[in-house]
């Protein structure tokens, strides 16, 4: 007798089974959705492949099994929990560029030479806040390290205001660890009049 002939297979192992597949289809699809924001076009397809393949055999379980309750639950929650799984999956891979804006009442510039010292291209400029005379500074950075960069701003600056949003695409600049584009090439060769 094998465990798939005994009693307990639709008790637990086919629950598992269901919740693993689902978990590992939620999972994917939500790292295919990151990609496909980060404009990772090469690799978003064959992830939404793997995701669709897995929930095909994952619901063709439930499919055969409706008598079971406890199938639905252990589909349901394998929703749950792939639904965590990858976003803590795609926190651990830090994918594509964020754009990092610091606002600070004081002078930066100890601030701008620390971030340059770490190898982050900066734009800085005079504004004016709420409060008066502000300096804003600019920057692009791989998203692996922006926690190594909101760690120098603390240090210096504990008291700026920071805020960070995801980019899609840049062109031009200076941006450690990042390849240029076919755009930045083009602009690089038409600015030496090639």
């Amino acid at each position: 007798m094998t465990f798939l002939d005994s009693p307990w297979w639709p008790l637990v192992g086919l629950p598992l089974l269901i919740f693993v597949l689902r978990m590992t289809d939620v999972t994917l699809g939500t790292l295919r959705i990151i990609l496909v924001s980060r404009g990772q076009r090469a690799v978003a397809p064959l992830v939404g492949f793997l995701e669709i393949l897995v929930w095909l055999v994952a619901l063709s379980q439930v499919m055969r099994h409706l008598d079971s309750p406890i199938n639905y639950v252990a589909y349901a929650g394998g929703f749950a929990m792939g639904t965590w799984a990858g976003i803590a999956i795609e926190g651990k891979l830090a994918l594509g560029l964020v754009s990092l804006r610091i606002i600070t009442d004081d002078d930066a510039t100890d601030l701008t030479d620390l971030l340059r010292e770490a190898r982050f291209g900066v734009t800085s400029f005079a504004a004016r806040g709420v409060k008066g005379r502000v300096r804003l500074l600019f920057t692009i950075l791989r998203r692996r390290d922006l926690d190594h960069a909101l760690d120098i701003v603390r240090a210096s600056h504990p008291d700026a205001f920071v805020s960070v949003s995801d980019v899609r695409a840049v062109s031009e600049g200076y941006i450690p660890g990042v390849r240029r584009g076919l755009a930045g090439k083009l602009a690089a060769g038409a600015r030496r009049g090639k």
